[in-house]
């Protein structure tokens, strides 16, 4: 099978795609977020081709789309009373909303849990899409799992070529960085990965309760339970060169990893502390964090293009969006992070 690209602004297309999900097949789909690999959210059988496809581990829950509110009703056992005003918000966009899930939902999509983790995505490919579909998508990136998220369709077929039919091209995702996961299942709300709908958007909401935040500086892969949500456990974003996240004011990090140059290195470099080397790569001034979101993975992939010994990478500052973009690095790099003071 040769994977085909398919621009999704065509409804035959649409169709033709919404057709292999009812057959229990899988395609790729552009969100505002990343690229995700879709299959039928209830469908058991499906859900496993997800995980195949990936070589995702069977432990790392999938995040299930949806294309209005209504169709999230079936899906969970229990509506929260911050649900609605969350979802008047923020649906559709890029946030995720987890649950107490309901039967309908097969437990290989929650790995097991008694939550679900539920969203309804921005992008009209997307919605095209699940409403051809008729149900529920469950949608992980489209890339091999622990590998940078895929921004743009070629990503998609350079990563996954020949195991799947067909790739849904909305152009490049906007957001470029995976949904913020909110859990609202329990008594205390509590975000378990930072991403484009930040703490000062949500702050609102909890001027009561208020909202517990995840340690979610790395990932261990040594710890027992299943993740509530994807990117907790296991590593993930990585280029295949070993990365280096250098985290601390801009001057310190941009000094820092001139003084460690060489040519066998990369650098993710912010715009303002670009410097003229062929293996300098600039993803975003340092205070646009929505242009580094959506340059981050692309970056990453340019780096592995390149090959070297060692990527280095500033570090964005961790305020608003720079927090997730600032996640995202340092789970790329695992434990090789150097904070300077």
């Amino acid at each position: 099978m040769e994977t085909v690209i398919l621009d999704a602004n065509k409804p035959e297309n649409i169709e033709l795609c919404a057709a292999v999900l009812k057959n229990g097949g899988a395609v790729a789909i552009a969100t505002e977020t990343v690229y995700g690999l879709g299959a039928d959210a209830l469908d058991k059988d499906a859900i496993d081709g997800i995980f195949a496809i990936k070589g995702r581990q069977r432990d790392n829950p999938l995040i299930v789309h949806v294309a209005s509110v209504d169709d999230i009703k079936p899906l969970v056992s229990d509506i929260p009373s911050l649900f609605e005003p969350l979802a008047n918000r923020f649906f559709p966009g890029p946030l995720t909303l987890i649950m107490k899930k309901s039967d309908a939902v097969p437990h290989n999509v929650t790995a097991g849990l008694d939550t679900v983790a539920v969203r309804m995505p921005e992008h009209p490919a997307a919605l095209a899409l699940i409403k051809a579909f008729g149900g529920p998508i469950a949608a992980p990136s489209a890339n091999p799992s622990g590998r940078p998220s895929p921004t743009k369709a070629v990503h998609v077929l350079n990563d996954i070529n020949g195991k799947i039919p067909y790739i849904l091209d909305g152009g490049d995702c906007k957001v470029g960085i995976e949904s913020t996961v909110l859990d609202i299942s329990g008594n205390l709300p509590k975000v378990l990965r930072p991403g484009a709908v930040t703490y000062d958007n949500l702050r609102e909401f909890f001027s009561d309760a208020g909202v517990a935040w995840s340690d979610d500086a790395g990932y261990d892969a040594d710890i027992q339970e299943t993740p509530m949500s994807p990117g907790m456990k296991y590593r993930h974003y990585s280029p295949k060169s070993p990365l280096t996240a250098v985290a601390g004011l801009p001057d310190d990090t941009a000094k820092y990893i001139t003084a460690h140059m060489d040519n066998d290195s990369v650098a993710l470099m912010f715009d303002d502390y670009y410097f003229s080397h062929p293996n300098v790569i600039s993803f975003g001034h340092s205070r646009d964090f929505s242009a580094q979101a959506a340059r981050l993975f692309d970056a990453l992939r340019e780096a592995d293009g390149i090959g070297s010994s060692v990527i280095y990478a500033q570090v964005p500052q961790e305020d608003g969006l720079g927090l997730a973009v600032a996640n995202r690095i340092k789970k790329a790099a695992g434990g090789n992070l150097v904070m300077l003071s």
